[in-house]
């Protein structure tokens, strides 16, 4: 599995998963869990997205 995802993007991906996850684990709304792909694909460096778009 190639990286995808170049390092800034990864960071403000990182950045806004965890404001998502806290947001939600706080008592935002339920789409706020949406976080934890956010965050899943930031340490990764992968996208499936772009790699289904890619092909």
């Amino acid at each position: 599995m190639t990286k995808n995802i170049k390092a800034f993007e990864r960071v403000l991906r990182l950045s806004f998963g965890v404001f998502l996850l806290g947001w939600a684990v706080a008592g935002g709304p339920w789409w706020a869990y949406l976080g934890v792909i956010l965050i899943a694909t930031a340490s990764w460096g992968f996208c499936p997205m772009y790699w289904l778009i890619q092909r």
